[in-house]
């Protein structure tokens, strides 16, 4: 018998909590970013972000109001360890605790994601992820983190879209700290972050006061078929998991080596010029048993067979559905991907991400009417839960996001909450998309 299915919204602490307000937070790679002339839109920053430091309590009677079940949120790396290492923060590590407490006295879970992005600044001068020392530093944090949570926090993800971090940050520069290393570089920063992701999950293991279930909440391509025969279905599955180029944003090269315990063959044979010198045992660090597969889902791509063994892709039509981030409205991605990752990886599906930027704002009566966000939701939550009716193991869904909040490199042009944000009074508004989702929750408790 499947798990009963948690219904949660996630949030990011750079991205909500205000990154230097308060508690003797130390800087992270995001606030250099955003230093930059060039790097954020409209110069934005997230030294105020959602200010939700001061504002927390509110936050999560809003949550409770929503009627969530769960809530993803990502610890500040600096905020806990200024240094990235060594001191602690007293009052930075309150906070989280003071969180914990919040959110169990309204009835919500907490899942706890040990890093979303904000990496310590103190650490990149040491290297950051290319230094061989890096998955022990990010060991002794979480060590810190479960020794002091881990009595109230059961549910853990450890890195969060190591594809963005890793692309984007260190081969892109599009997002923080904006480096556009060589590819090898590139892989030993990747694989220094897996490592990481296997030391973080044996110290969770060994430290935590309670029965611990830990996942990971990776991030990259996904691909549908466009009709059902079994051709199309094994061409979709196929490029899901292919290592098409040579870069990181894909879904095998992150997770084999977490769950299977090897890097993709076609990942490989595609990057052999590049591959850093790997220890041999380090597969056994990385490969640790974990309990779900999170899966950050917003599109896919389209994929069709011509009955000779020859696929290709189906462009949009004209008028297609797209989001203010254009990203094509895909909702049988949810259905096809849970599938896919259940049957590959054998462990549970929990959408840890999902959800719309649009450009919404209050009304004259005080109102955030946002019709095509609960077309959205609705239709890829359905499509979820048709799958998990045909007896995929699926066991949540976590709306991106809770409120609307610094969108990194696009600073706050793109909203994607369920709860608007005015960023100049702080303000919150639940909008009608948040309503929708509270009868979702109130109407699907299995």
């Amino acid at each position: 018998m499947s798990k009963p299915f948690v219904w949660g919204a996630a949030a990011a602490s750079f991205q909500i909590e205000g990154s230097l307000n308060g508690e003797g937070r130390g800087p992270c790679v995001w606030d250099m970013f955003c230093n930059e002339p060039g790097n954020v839109r409209f110069k934005h920053h997230g030294n105020n972000a959602c200010n939700h430091i001061e504002l927390m309590q509110q936050d999560v009677d809003i949550m409770a109001e929503i009627g969530l079940q769960a809530y993803r949120f990502s610890i500040s790396w600096p905020r806990v360890l200024p240094q990235g290492t060594g001191q602690i923060n007293r009052a930075g590590l309150d906070f989280y605790d003071r969180l914990v407490d919040t959110l169990l006295a309204k009835g919500i879970a907490p899942w706890t994601t040990l890093f979303h992005w904000d990496y310590p600044y103190q650490l990149y001068l040491r290297g950051g992820w290319l230094n061989p020392d890096s998955s022990d530093w990010f060991a002794e944090y979480t060590q810190i983190i479960v020794e002091r949570l881990s009595d109230r926090v059961s549910h853990w993800m450890t890195l969060n879209e190591p594809q963005c971090f890793i692309h984007f940050g260190h081969h892109t520069a599009y997002h923080a700290p904006g480096l556009k290393l060589g590819f090898k570089e590139v892989l030993t920063a990747a694989h220094n972050a897996l490592l990481a992701h296997g030391k973080a999950v044996q110290v969770i293991r060994a430290h935590s006061h309670s029965t611990a279930t830990i996942g990971a909440a990776p991030v990259g391509h996904v691909y549908v078929p466009d009709n059902t025969s079994p051709e199309c279905i094994a061409a979709a599955k196929q490029a899901t998991f292919a290592v098409q180029k040579q870069d990181c944003w894909n879904n095998t090269w992150f997770a084999d080596p977490m769950f299977l315990g090897h890097y993709p063959e076609d990942g490989l044979a595609l990057h052999e010029a590049f591959l850093p010198d790997f220890q041999t045992n380090d597969m056994d660090t990385i490969c640790q048993p974990l309990d779900f597969y999170g899966a950050n889902i917003y599109t896919a791509e389209q994929i069709t067979t011509d009955g000779k063994g020859k696929t290709r892709l189906v462009p949009s039509h004209d008028g297609d559905r797209f989001t203010s981030m254009d990203w094509h409205v895909v909702p049988e991605s949810l259905y096809w991907a849970s599938k896919f990752f259940n049957e590959r990886y054998k462990v549970p599906v929990i959408i840890t991400e999902n959800g719309m930027a649009n450009h919404d704002w209050v009304d004259e009566n005080g109102r955030v009417q946002d019709p095509q966000r609960i077309i959205l939701l609705k239709e890829y939550t359905d499509a979820l839960l048709k799958a998990r009716a045909e007896g995929v193991a699926i066991d949540g869904y976590f709306a991106w996001s809770i409120m609307d909040n610094f969108e990194w490199a696009l600073g706050y042009d793109r909203r994607f909450g369920l709860v608007h944000v005015d960023y100049q009074t702080m303000k919150r508004t639940i909008k009608d998309s948040g309503y929708w989702y509270k009868e979702r929750i109130k109407t699907s408790i299995d």
